[in-house]
Order: C-alpha cells, then structure tokens, then sequence
C-alpha cells in the first residue's frame, strides 16, 4: 500500500479551517462592501429628501410671509367710495406698510353708507339682494355715498380655491384700474355669489365679470390672475378684524363677522331676515335733520313669499 495520499483524499482540519477562514472573509469583504453602498445610497436619500423638503418650506415660507405691497388706487380707507352717478371718489395708492386713512366728511345732507363685506359670506349677499337697490338710489341721486371695504375672513371654506380671498383682490383690481365699475361689479359678484364648501368662481369668470362692467378694464386681467393686491387684501382683512377701523365718527376695535355695515357712523345692529324697511329707517334716524334736506327715495316693498 502506497504512503502517498490520494488526490481526493479529504483536507486535512487545518486546511478546512484555512477555506473557512477565507470564505468568511470574502463574506466579510462583500457584507462591507454592501453596507457602504446602502450608506451612500441612505445618505443620497436623505440629501435628497433633505433638499425637498427645504424647498417646500421656502416656497411656504415664500407664500406666508409675502410682503405686503402697495393697496389699490382709491382704496386708501380700506374701501372705496362711490358717490353721485357712481363715480368713485379717488385716492392715491396706499403704501406698503402704511395705515389707512379716514375718508373725508361728506358734505351736509349727505349719508355716509359703509359696509365690510366678505363675497362669500352668504349674509353679505342676502343683505345686497335686500338693500342693494335702495342703497343704489340713494347713490345714484346724491343722497348718499356707499364706501365698500371688502375683506377675506372666508378664505379656508371654498375648497381650496381661496374663492373669498381671490374675489377680494379682484375687487380691488377694478378700484384700481376701473374704479367707477365698482358699483356694478360689487353687485355682480353677489349675483353670482357661490355657497361656501364649493370652489367659486374661477378667475376666468371674474375676468369676465370686471370686463363686463368696466370702460376701461387695461391690466385687470393680469391683475387677477396674478393677485396683484393679495397681500393688501391680507392686511386689510387683519386691520378689519383687530381694529381700529379707520371710519368717520366712531371707535370700534375690530369687526366680528361680516357684512357689517355702519351709516353715518352708527353701528347697523340688524335683524335677520334682512328687511329693506327696517333698514330706511336707520338711515333716516341715522342721519337726523341733516337729511332732511334731501329727498330719500321710498324703498321698494320686499315681496311678500
């Protein structure tokens, strides 16, 4: 019998433990190997995910903290004013930053109507379906001047297209460059006034609506689509609400809810449902003797259901 080992004679114990040395090394190596890149992938992720999330938060950041801009033309009150044959009374842009100003005094005999307003508040509306032609004549004839103040307190309930805070700014867009529509586009957002939950009138149609009823309508689509006056129309809402508001003859610290409505300084406390009525006569108390220098036009009777 040969003392040579055969070639396929079993390793020897130190050469098992030799190969079991080297393949849990090369295992090592690869298990190492695959860590690393799970690292650089994990941390080319979290870069990723890193960069994401900064440039959502700028462009948050970039939306909510907007700097105000400049107000409107003929808007420097917080309103617009329209007087005799509606023409609006003009005033000079108010500055970013700045506070508005008291309108001047109407002349003697003349009611000062003023009314904030949101254009989705659905009690705005039932107030411009009840008064609005009333309000209308006492303009129209001199008798009176309406100072319109709209606000955004509504923003969050039109799904999540800001309706109230879009119609605000369109408004502010026809003072601006149309500001004797006014009156008329006023009346034609409440006339087509959405319920709240639902997403408004698209821009489109308030484009439609401003042209409608503007002579000379240059720039208010752009403004529009753009929000020229958004971050205005944000001021204003938080100067309506916390006051004080900037009004002839009374010292009131904020509003509480919209529509509401002040003639010559007296606060209108209403009762609901609207009567057309109830409210010529607090126009006549309101305005005392003084009007009675000028014929007031007989309200149109509410139609009885």
């Amino acid at each position: 019998m040969s003392d040579q080992r055969s070639a396929h004679e079993r390793p020897s114990k130190n050469e098992r433990r030799a190969e079991a040395r080297e393949k849990a090394r090369q295992l090592r190596q690869e298990h190492e190997k695959k860590e690393r890149r799970t690292r650089l992938l994990l941390q080319g992720g979290i870069a990723l995910a890193a960069v994401a999330i900064i440039a959502v938060i700028a462009l948050v950041l970039v939306n909510s903290v907007r700097p105000e801009g400049p107000g409107p033309r003929n808007m420097a009150s917080d309103g617009i004013r329209i007087g005799e044959a509606f023409a609006a009374v003009p005033t000079p842009a108010l500055p970013a930053g700045d506070r508005p100003v008291v309108s001047e005094a109407n002349p003697d005999g003349v009611v000062d109507i003023q009314i904030v307003l949101d254009y989705l508040c659905p009690i705005c509306g039932e107030f411009e379906a009840t008064n609005g032609e009333f309000i209308g004549t006492l303009v129209e004839s001199g008798a009176a001047t309406v100072e319109y103040r709209p606000i955004a307190i509504l923003t969050s309930r039109s799904a999540g297209t800001e309706y109230s805070l879009r119609a605000a700014n369109a408004a502010a867009c026809v003072a601006n460059y149309s500001p004797n529509a006014f009156f008329d586009f006023n009346a034609s957002l409440f006339a087509e006034q959405p319920e709240e939950g639902t997403p408004g009138l698209d821009d489109a149609r308030l484009i439609e609506l401003a042209g409608g009823v503007a002579t000379t309508a240059g720039g208010i689509e752009d403004c529009i689509t753009e929000r020229t006056f958004e971050s205005w129309v944000k001021a204003a809402t938080t100067r309506a609400q916390t006051g004080p508001l900037p009004i002839r003859d009374v010292e009131i610290e904020g509003i509480v809810g919209t529509p509401t409505i002040f003639v010559n300084g007296q606060v209108y406390e209403y009762t609901y449902p609207f009567d057309q009525g109830e409210f010529a006569q607090f126009v006549l108390q309101a305005a005392g003797d003084e009007f009675a220098t000028n014929p007031t036009p007989t309200p149109t009777p509410t139609p009885t259901p």
